[in-house]
């Protein structure tokens, strides 16, 4: 009988998955991203809509070789990366592996050919408990689109200013420093902060309160505020 297999990240949460759901199901860690773009080139048409191309990791060929190996005699496929945009973009990109795989197989062997095509779905665990997947998987769904694209969006932006900055730090300061979308903004904010602190003239500040007793009580504190014009 054709055993159901689930994806996570971790080998730890593999491991437990494994002792609540028992037999009946493989559970298999992807270790993260199996793709990304690659380290060599831009990786990017910015001439073309910012189409990435995207490769596997070199240290990843093996895990996502097993995962397919495995997806080929599963039942259904259950992607269970972590719940936020970037394990979207790890079941997506596993997703797309194992129905390029199916259809390869279709296509070369004559005994595939009648063979549907592996169902996919994507469970979110949001705690590794005997409830939390459970829950996740008895309410499957399908990938989310619109999640992927907002990683891939973060992704291509990182790569397109690393890219372009990176270079011309080496050159300028040094090598071996790195600009980000995130930390060259924050860099910045920094550096005129400490302009601003720089430039700063301290003037003399005082601060005068005084207690207040008249002829008939009671006694009252008051503090000034403006003499004059001044404050």
């Amino acid at each position: 009988m054709a055993k159901s297999l689930i994806i996570v990240e971790s080998p730890a949460k593999a491991r437990t998955i494994k002792k609540i759901l028992g037999k009946g199901y493989q559970v298999l860690p992807s270790m993260g991203h199996v793709k990304d773009l690659p380290k060599s080139r831009l990786g990017v048409d910015v001439e073309k809509g910012f189409v990435p191309t995207y490769i596997v990791i070199r240290d990843r060929k093996k895990v996502l070789s097993e995962i397919l190996d495995a997806s080929r005699s599963a039942k259904t496929v259950y992607l269970a990366p972590d719940p936020d945009r970037e394990g979207e973009a790890i079941a997506w990109h596993i997703a797309e592996a194992i129905r390029a795989d199916g259809t390869k197989r279709r296509k070369g062997k004559k005994k595939e050919a009648s063979k549907p095509p592996v169902e996919i779905r994507r469970v979110l665990l949001h705690e590794i408990t005997k409830k939390g997947v459970t829950q996740g998987m008895a309410d499957p769904r399908s990938l989310d689109r619109n999640k992927f694209d907002s990683q891939q969006a973060r992704r291509i932006l990182d790569r397109i200013v690393g890219y372009s900055l990176s270079p011309l730090l080496w050159k300028k300061v040094r090598r071996g420093l790195s600009a980000g979308r995130v930390q060259s903004v924050a860099v910045k904010i920094i550096q005129e902060r400490e302009k601003e602190i720089a430039a700063f003239v301290p003037e003399e500040y005082w601060s005068l309160t005084a207690r207040f007793a008249g002829s008939v009580p009671p006694e009252f504190t008051a503090k000034l505020v403006e003499a004059g014009e001044k404050k």
